[in-house]
């Protein structure tokens, strides 16, 4: 099975999604993770392109901890619209991957890049299996409507400050050492993130999150999605189905 990891930035996927992608990735299946920005103003003293270079490089080293491919979507940081240029650049990137699953963005999130992508992810998604819609990419379009799961938020809440409950979790204590090392990979976020959000330790912050989506489901650490299950995305539970082994049963 095919799946795409697609969100906004380097380092939003290791925050949200890696524990499950790692597990993916190790019954065989074959996982791309997609940053439709390059991070280029994730900096205070480094230009546009020299960071945007610098967090793909880290984002590729992270995705190849658990032989997954990594890709940028070619948008850019407080760039990231849902237009028609940008719908149709994703839905080629899909036609390219050939997903059979898609975890993006929550739709509601304290940033707009991040709700941005995930209503990129979820309209590229339809119109990537429509023959005539055209994309940059001349792979041919998808023959179904890949299934849909929206990730968490930051910090497990809406842009309300709201808590968001997922429909599932998933048990990621197995692969939770994955998660940190690939987001360790992100070395050039630590200085950013804490003059920028007052985040000195972003591993630590990470773990705080997955520990407490983890505890709400009576696991040691979790990650939560939601599907999208509106006419015509698939309704069947594959993501479930792959993992069913490490679904929490305890959900509060």
């Amino acid at each position: 099975m095919r799946i795409a990891s697609i969100h906004a930035h380097p380092d939003d996927a290791e925050i949200l999604a890696t524990g499950t992608l790692a597990l993916l990735a190790a019954l065989g299946h074959d996982v791309t993770i997609v940053t439709l920005s390059a991070g280029d103003c994730g900096s205070t003293d480094r230009g546009p392109e020299e960071i945007a270079a610098i967090r793909m490089a880290e984002a590729a080293g992270s995705a190849a901890l658990i032989g997954a491919t990594y890709r940028w979507g070619g948008l850019r940081d407080m760039a990231i619209f849902s237009d028609d240029p940008s719908r149709r650049a994703v839905a080629g990137l899909l036609r390219d991957i050939r997903p059979g699953i898609v975890l993006t963005a929550s739709p509601s999130d304290y940033h707009s890049d991040h709700e941005a992508s995930s209503q990129l992810a979820r309209d590229a998604c339809f119109a990537a299996a429509v023959p005539n819609y055209a994309t940059p990419s001349r792979s041919p379009a998808l023959t179904a409507i890949p299934h849909l799961y929206f990730m968490d938020p930051i910090d497990l809440r809406d842009r309300s400050g709201n808590p968001v409950a997922p429909d599932f979790t998933v048990n990621v204590a197995s692969t939770f050492e994955t998660k940190s090392a690939m987001l360790a990979c992100h070395r050039s976020q630590r200085e950013w993130l804490r003059q920028k959000h007052g985040m000195d330790d972003y591993l630590k912050q990470m773990e705080a999150w997955t520990r407490a989506r983890g505890e709400r489901a009576g696991v040691e650490f979790g990650e939560g999605f939601r599907q999208y299950k509106v006419h015509p995305y698939p309704h069947e539970p594959l993501l479930q189905t792959l993992l069913a082994d490490y679904l929490s049963s305890a959900e509060a």
